[in-house]
């Protein structure tokens, strides 16, 4: 088995992965990640022991029980490029020896769930409710950057968006962990999420910037493929789906609504929301 060298896998003083400063033990094979480092604790304090806390920059990592589930909740910071920092950083700590630097001969495949907050692109799922991606949908580059294979129904759903929507740049779609978003039905809008590589001008917002493609709001909304349509969009859905795939983990997104970009509204009770979620999914997440 070919060495990694260790410009490639960056270990800290500790022999920890350097971004996510974790060792494979402090890592469980359910994972769920949030966007906001403080988001951390409002998951983990429903823990009913956290065995560990680590932290490096924006990432922060609980590891604890709830009942007889073992969890650890990660924060990714904003966009997919840090999602490829968590992504490939959560698969060598289950897949590498970090001590001989070689891949295992057995391979492990984890859950990975991601919390976090969207806007919706109809005008049917307001402000507060919940959403499970069935697909990520990138607008962004980073899936790009590896050899990725669309299956049959990706390829046509891509087409019918290329087509709908005009977008000039290429985009690219990953499908939710089938065994993980079927116990997230009630309670849960289901839909395609758009990733977008911003917040303002990729997500249509204009404050002083013209925007290139003006009508894009529209177009996500308007797109219909079949009975697949765009639901909401964010900045990390489609590179965990995306990595997910590649890397051989279960992926899945759930998001709490907290602007609705089509009925013009925000959510005047966010945090509640997003509070919501976090107690739904865990009580979820322990009965798998």
């Amino acid at each position: 088995m070919q060495h990694i060298a260790e410009s490639e896998l960056i270990l800290n003083s500790r022999g920890a992965v350097y971004h996510l400063n974790l060792l494979p033990h402090e890592l469980a094979n359910t994972v769920i990640t949030v966007g906001d480092p403080e988001r951390v604790s409002e998951v983990s304090k429903y823990f009913d022991v956290i065995e560990c806390r680590q932290q490096h920059r924006e990432f922060v990592t609980h590891t604890g029980r709830l009942g007889n589930k073992r969890i650890s909740v990660v924060s990714t910071g904003i966009g997919t490029d840090n999602i490829d920092i968590v992504l490939n950083e959560l698969d060598a700590l289950v897949n590498i020896d970090l001590v001989s630097r070689k891949l295992k001969p057995q391979l492990t495949s984890i859950d990975i769930i991601r919390i976090g907050t969207a806007g919706s692109l109809q005008e049917d799922i307001p402000v507060d409710q919940f959403v499970a991606s069935t697909h990520g949908l990138g607008t962004d580059n980073l899936i790009h950057f590896y050899r990725y294979e669309q299956n049959e129904e990706e390829k046509q759903l891509l087409q019918a968006f290329i087509t709908q929507t005009q977008l000039t740049t290429l985009p690219y779609l990953s499908s939710a962990s089938v065994s993980l978003i079927k116990h997230f039905v009630k309670d849960f809008h289901q839909g395609i999420t758009v990733t977008c590589p911003g917040f303002y001008g990729p997500q249509g917002r204009v404050l002083r910037l013209g925007l290139s493609h003006p009508g894009f709001i529209d177009r996500l909304t308007a797109f219909s493929f079949g009975s697949h349509r765009i639901c909401n969009f964010e900045m990390e859905t489609a590179g965990i789906y995306g990595m997910g795939r590649l890397l051989g983990h279960h992926c899945l997104s759930l998001s709490a609504i907290v602007a609705n970009r089509v009925s013009k509204q925000f959510s005047q009770n966010g945090q509640t929301a997003i509070e919501n979620l976090i107690k739904t999914t865990l009580g979820i997440i322990a009965g798998i």
